[in-house]
């Protein structure tokens, strides 16, 4: 795979250090020929130049990227590197990195970005995953289709504890696409059973992420918990029961 990272910092190089680990083409794009050397990356191929500028991107060879990451330090530099890796470029994947969170609303396919990470957002979200068991917290936001990562560890004492996957009333627009249990991650399937102390992970819209952070919260456990009672398999939507349906088994 061909990548071009636009941004030699830490967050670029940190990037293009795993990427090349895993034996990905690696470009990486600075406007200065100082970070070469600071950044200690063997294997990486370097541009100097203003990646706003196509003749820089050319240089890149951002005409084969199969993703381009824009992870400067400056969101202006990264929206205009996505709309040019997009519009002038046709490059299927792009990624930003959001610095500003009050920014992360215009990172979106309008100016070319599939994916927006904002490293705030997320290390918020990791505190307050580690200190908040019982809440909806966001991950990651994708924004074709505005759709979210979303991750809620369940309460010990919570009524979905013990029922099956297929038993809880999910949200339309929700798929539980994994379960971290003791550090071993999980696929779901509809006959999971649930356990105090799990870590759900969701692909959700936003407002399904609202209506899932309704559905966990503690002035509707009774709720919850009569229609575990009286719903059974049939409580969770058929989209849903789809959408958590574990992969098929390899072929023997």
């Amino acid at each position: 795979m061909h990548v071009v990272i636009v941004g030699g910092g830490s967050v670029g190089s940190s990037i293009a250090r795993e990427l090349l680990s895993h034996g990905h083409d690696v470009v990486v794009v600075d406007a200065t020929a100082e970070v070469i050397g600071r950044s200690n990356l063997r294997g990486a191929q370097w541009v100097v130049g203003d990646a706003c500028d196509l003749d820089v991107l050319q240089r890149a060879r951002a005409e084969e990227a199969d993703v381009v990451v824009a992870a400067t330090g400056d969101d202006k530099a990264n929206l205009v590197v996505s709309l040019l890796a997009r519009s002038e470029f046709g490059v299927p994947r792009t990624v930003g990195r959001v610095n500003n969170p009050k920014n992360e609303w215009l990172f979106d396919d309008a100016w070319g970005v599939d994916v927006a990470v904002s490293t705030p957002r997320l290390m918020t979200a990791l505190v307050e995953e580690a200190v908040e068991v019982g809440d909806v917290v966001r991950l990651l936001s994708f924004q074709t289709g505005a759709a979210t990562l979303s991750a809620y560890t369940v309460p010990r004492e919570h009524p979905v504890v013990a029922s099956t996957v297929s038993q809880v009333p999910w949200p339309p627009d929700v798929a539980l696409v994994a379960i971290l249990r003791d550090g071993v991650p999980i696929a779901p399937s509809g006959d999971d059973v649930l356990e105090g102390g799990d870590e759900l992970f969701f692909i959700t819209t936003t407002q399904g992420e609202e209506q899932l952070r309704a559905m966990f919260t503690t002035a509707r456990d009774v709720n919850l918990r009569a229609a575990l009672d009286e719903g059974g398999s049939t409580a969770m939507p058929a989209t849903a029961q789809r959408r958590t349906a574990g992969p098929p088994s390899p072929a023997g």
